[in-house]
């Protein structure tokens, strides 16, 4: 069967920058609501859909993702005066409730159903913010896989919706008062930027005072908190993402009239958890592996900090305080270790974790003793213990069911070196037995940047991937956190071409070793993976022989100018500045793709509700690369025109979703589906 690819009009606009002429054909592309767009995307439909529909084994595909993502599913509760307030999706539902339980054992109650909260069946309710004494819950609704939401308030004893609530946009903070009289708000807007609020409940949010942010610019991202014991108003403000700099402010809510106070400022990154009035602020200021400093909020100069856990060998992922005591997420060889300390920085020996696995947490309030530990391998789904902080006794608060023979799995760990001899790690992850034989099915997938750690988690892809014969790939590239702040840096600005050269090189190994040939090898990315996924399609289209390139950034000379992507030059740099021009040009993958070019089979995936990382990136390398490729591989665009950045609430749009994806993956390197 023959499928006719859409001819795309090019419609070229030259300009010049730093005295180099580029010219983008497909500018146009780059209005979405546009006539000619929507005509362009609905013509991309018609080629991929029935190319889609026709792989052989989509129907047994798609009974075994049902099964996978149509489970039980209860998320880690907050708990508030003896009531444990989770989300729950149970089998047969579509989208999760936000539920209350009164007491550990107690009987679940719907306390938010999404199909009365709204008529939109995308649309993902989640918990913002419970008061004190649990008789108040503030959540939010995010329709389809945008950012934005907009906020709720409902009774707890009487389920009725309060008329206080807060229209769609973007918010990165949400706090209830304690004796519920208000609320604080941040919210962002890309002309404006963020900015903090005081919402008096009964009034219009008309009348909502500004309290925090004036002199911002939009690339400082505000967010606000109220501590545990009601005293404390937290405001935190980074530049760019990761942060470039960093502020924390605070005000004594106890005190009337007092003002918001500056508490730190530096060009480093900040994460705060707070034990009653003492805040715990991590740091990688001057010490790259990071720090944990106490402050008492009471009396806070900086003459009186406490260091109570120091930077050593191993890089800290992150901090929570539960049972007064502080909790610090280590990452050992890109696998989780927690380790317990007193409030002083008394090490009170590691919590208990089992195998190579992800795990968060511990979460839970400062004066209570219970707390709750989530944890998950790549092929095991996560659970959820109940964590008696004082004893260490850990009880089941809930164990899914997944329909996966992890026993007959296994995930071991290997070392690879890079272009440079840079010694990188990835997880391997296949049936027990499996001998590499040079042909075997494998997906490779990475993220290599923004700090962010990529550890062993549950994935469904994976483990179907494995159920099917294939071996899962993920290796942890330099850009990433796993090993503190200077691997991160290793992938910013000039260096990113290292996170692409780790990637090659993880590959390479795989060939090398006897597990798979590019004919064989699929890889995966989306996002910062998705830039990534563009890397490898323009520097080694000879080594793979499928790609998914989800939600990307790609054109690196315009990324800046598009929604939000400002932010992210705290990551790749700016066109606007010459050096950094220099770099982000020569490997933007939009610049990259030369015609004639026999590419491998490709598909982007992407959506209109994708208000992070502009969707006009897939739109316009989708173009580009069907009137470059000069091979027989199709060049497909998977658009949804409701599906955003973060993909759907609804599981049934997930499913689809998936099996799209895996079906190509497989069907382009000749991996039986049934």
């Amino acid at each position: 069967m023959s499928f006719a690819q859409p001819p795309t009009k090019a419609e070229p606009v030259t300009e010049t920058l730093h005295g180099v002429a580029i010219t983008d054909p497909y500018r146009w592309l780059e209005d979405q609501n546009s006539p000619a767009t929507r005509a362009w995307l609905e013509a991309q439909e018609s080629y991929a859909r029935p190319m889609l529909d026709a792989i052989p084994g989509r129907d047994a595909l798609r009974k075994k993702l049902d099964a996978l993502l149509r489970i039980d599913v209860i998320g880690t509760p907050e708990v508030h005066q003896g009531r444990y307030f989770f989300a729950r999706k149970l089998a047969g539902e579509d989208r999760y409730s936000l539920m209350v339980r009164q007491g550990f054992g107690g009987k679940d109650e719907v306390l938010v159903d999404p199909k009365v909260a709204t008529d939109e069946p995308t649309t993902a309710l989640s918990y913002l913010d419970i008061s004190d004494d649990g008789n108040l819950v503030a959540f939010g609704a995010r329709r389809g896989g945008e950012d934005e939401v907009s906020v709720r308030l409902v009774d707890v004893r009487s389920r009725k919706f309060l008329g206080d609530a807060l229209p769609r946009g973007r918010y990165f903070g949400f706090a209830l008062k304690h004796d519920k009289s208000g609320f604080y708000y941040s919210r962002h807007s890309n002309e404006v930027g963020s900015r903090v609020f005081y919402h008096a409940m009964g009034t219009p949010v008309s009348d909502d005072r500004e309290i925090f942010g004036k002199g911002y610019a939009p690339s400082h991202l505000i967010a606000c908190g109220v501590s545990d014991n009601g005293r404390w108003l937290l405001i935190s403000v980074q530049e760019g993402v990761p942060a470039k700099h960093s502020e924390v402010w605070f005000q004594d809510l106890h005190t009337p009239g007092a003002p918001i106070r500056n508490l730190v400022k530096d060009d480093a990154e900040f994460n705060i958890a707070l034990g009653g009035d003492w805040l715990f602020l991590l740091t990688n200021a001057k010490t790259p592996n990071r720090k944990v400093m106490r402050i008492d909020l009471k009396n806070p100069a900086p003459e009186h900090w406490n260091p109570v856990v120091p930077e050593g060998k191993l890089a800290i992922e992150g901090i929570a305080a539960a049972g007064k005591r502080l909790f610090v997420t280590y990452l050992e060889n890109a696998s989780t270790r927690i380790a317990q300390f007193d409030a002083d920085g008394k090490s009170l020996g590691d919590l208990k974790l089992a195998g190579i696995v992800s795990a968060s947490g511990p979460h839970g309030r400062w004066t209570d003793d219970e707390a709750f530990l989530s944890y998950s391998g790549f092929t095991e789904s996560g659970a959820t213990n109940r964590l008696h902080v004082s004893t260490g006794k850990q009880e089941t608060w809930f164990q899914p069911k997944v329909p996966v023979r992890s026993g007959e799995m296994e995930t071991r760990q290997v070392w690879y070196a890079s272009k440079d001899g840079t010694k990188v790690p990835m997880f391997l992850v296949a049936r027990k037995g499996v001998t590499p034989d040079g042909n075997l099915p494998v997906l490779l997938t990475a993220y290599g940047g923004f700090n962010v750690s990529l550890t062993p988690q549950f994935n469904p892809i994976a483990a179907l991937w494995v159920e099917m014969g294939g071996v899962f790939a993920q290796p942890n590239l330099r850009g990433g956190g796993e090993f503190g702040e200077a691997w991160h840096r290793a992938g910013m600005f000039e260096k990113k071409q290292n996170v692409f050269d780790d990637f090659i090189a993880a590959a390479e190994w795989l060939i090398q070793n006897g597990y798979t040939k590019p004919g064989r090898l699929a890889i995966r990315g989306g996002s910062n993976g998705g830039l990534l996924m563009g890397a490898m399609m323009t520097q080694r289209p000879d080594l793979f022989g499928a790609i998914l390139c989800g939600a990307p950034l790609l054109d690196m000379v315009r990324f800046h100018k598009m929604l939000v992507g400002g932010w992210w030059a705290a990551e790749y740099g700016s066109a606007d500045d010459t050096q950094q021009f220099a770099y982000l040009y020569k490997y933007s993958p939009y610049h990259n793709v030369k015609k004639g070019t026999r590419y491998p089979a490709i598909m982007f995936f992407t959506g209109d509700s994708d208000t992070r990382v502009d969707p006009s990136h897939a739109r316009k390398m989708a173009a580009l690369m069907q009137a470059a490729n000069a091979s027989d591989n199709p060049i497909l665009l998977r658009y949804d025109t409701k599906g955003g950045h973060t993909g759907s609430g609804s599981v049934n749009k997930v499913v689809e979703e998936q099996v799209d994806q895996i079906a190509f993956l497989a069907a382009r390197i000749g991996m039986k589906l049934e």
